[in-house]
């Protein structure tokens, strides 16, 4: 029931006069902890690579983390996410580098368990697209994206995270059942303290070009990814996705990408009252990016986006713009 009054003697603008008033009424802030920060992995040694269509995003190397790390531990944001852009010659129409104990995901995780411990929390991507020679996020034959073979790899893919240190798996793949089998199979090898952040609503959206290219899976990609990710004209295909992935396991969800979807974000946070992600892809930050630097926009947008997260219902917000906290919080 919603209360009201009758002008004038209720003036709405009163609480808008002063600063202060603002603060003191205000229902939704930002804060470090709401946000998780993504971070793109290289080969190499002191490397810090620009990436031409996402503007002031970079990949690192392992030995070159503890720069972009130190800043969000400053700006208390609680997790990363990591990202591979794995060489070409290392790919394979199974992406078998996936299950590379030596890969790029598992010497990034103990390099940064070493030096920090529990301080951040460390989020990995599981699906094959940063590792597989055709782009795609499982095993292909015939045109076909394979649901259950590919799942065998994901669960191989989980556990090995899971033992260099990962503290929260986030399937991206879109596979039928793969948080069931998954959780099955970490419950199964003493990982049930492992948390799942199931990436439960993935649209197949043409937001995520620069996200590609960061990783280098954007040329390798044949076709399209329609027949796994998710239809952008549903929602009601949405909210089952989430009630399956939490009947098998998940702990958290995710919508992406974010401010396109965020009639959806409020929707999956008032039926389900689970924690739920933002996730802020690479073509929303590019744009946003690119039209503060023609001056379309003024750097207040940023906020303004980042906050109508909030106010959907999202617990936190995987953004590129996590590496700027200390000047978008001011």
């Amino acid at each position: 029931m919603i209360i009201t009054g009758k002008y004038p003697n209720l003036r709405m603008r009163r609480s808008r006069k002063e600063e202060w008033s603002r603060r003191l009424v205000r229902e939704n802030t930002l804060s470090g902890s709401d946000f998780v920060l993504p971070i793109f992995l290289t080969n190499g040694k002191n490397k810090k690579q620009k990436i031409k269509s996402m503007e002031g995003v970079y990949r690192y190397s392992i030995d070159n983390l503890s720069v972009i790390i130190d800043r969000a531990i400053k700006n208390k944001i609680p997790m990363l996410a990591l990202f591979p852009n794995t060489n070409k010659k290392l790919k394979d129409n199974n992406g078998s580098e996936a299950l590379n104990e030596n890969n790029l995901v598992s010497k990034a995780i103990i390099k940064i368990k070493k030096r920090y411990r529990n301080e951040i929390g460390i989020m990995c991507d599981v699906a094959l697209d940063p590792y597989t020679s055709h782009g795609h996020d499982g095993l292909i034959k015939k045109k076909e994206i394979l649901n259950d073979k590919t799942i065998q790899i994901l669960i191989k893919q989980s556990l090995l995270q899971a033992e260099m240190g990962c503290d929260v798996i986030a399937p991206s793949d879109m596979m039928d059942g793969r948080i069931g089998e998954i959780r099955k199979a970490l419950d199964k090898n003493g990982y049930e303290k492992i948390q799942i952040l199931s990436y439960a609503i993935k649209y197949s959206s043409s937001f995520y070009g620069p996200f590609r290219d960061a990783v280098g899976s954007k040329k390798a990609l044949k076709g399209d990814k329609k027949t796994y990710q998710m239809d952008y004209s549903n929602i009601d295909e949405a909210l089952r996705e989430v009630a399956l992935d939490i009947k098998e396991g998940a702990d958290m969800v995710m919508v992406k990408p974010g401010l396109p979807y965020i009639d959806v974000i409020k929707e999956v946070k008032n039926k389900f009252k689970i924690p739920v992600l933002a996730y802020q892809v690479s073509g929303e930050y590019s744009i946003i990016r690119n039209a503060i630097k023609k001056k379309i926009l003024s750097n207040d947008a940023i906020y303004e986006t980042l906050l109508s997260f909030k106010r959907a219902g999202a617990n936190a917000i995987i953004s590129y713009y996590a590496d700027y906290l200390d000047k978008i919080l001011k």
